[in-house]
């Protein structure tokens, strides 16, 4: 089965690219809505369980945050992808200051995650990993992982 995590600051597409690109196929798991680490690790003991293919949409912008989802996906056998969100600081707060409610992110805890940003590596124990762009028309351009030289 499959794990994919996404890894990218607030307001950097990560939601929206669920919806056009996993909806369908693979439950997601997203700590906004779930609201609670307890709920979160109840819906993940089921995907596992039930070899549910599953999105954890979350920022995970530290390895450490990482390293939970990963290790535990490796413990169940399932494949792990990841998707890193590359997105500058200016154009993530554009996109979050359109957004409404509780959907966005105070402009202090978007920096915040944006300065604890940490570019994963396959050697986290990424079976694939790729870097998403989103256009300006909300399309997303994917590419293949290089590895820093």
């Amino acid at each position: 089965m499959h794990l994919i995590l996404f890894i990218g600051i607030p307001g950097s597409g990560k939601s929206t690219f669920y919806f056009q690109h996993f909806f369908h196929t693979h439950m997601r798991v997203n700590l906004d809505m779930l609201r609670t680490r307890n709920r979160e690790n109840r819906l993940l003991e089921f995907c596992f369980q039930t070899q549910m293919p599953l999105v954890v949409d979350n920022t995970n912008v530290q390895l450490e945050e990482r390293k939970k989802y990963i290790d535990a996906a490796k413990q169940h056998k399932f494949k792990v992808s990841g998707y890193y969100f590359e997105s500058s600081l200016q154009a993530s707060l554009e996109r979050n200051a359109k957004r409404t409610g509780k959907q966005q992110v105070s402009e202090k805890g978007l920096k915040a995650k944006y300065y604890q940003l940490q570019i994963p590596e396959k050697t986290e124990g990424f079976d694939e990993l790729f870097y998403v762009r989103v256009q300006d028309n909300f399309t997303f351009d994917i590419s293949p992982w290089k590895d820093e030289v």
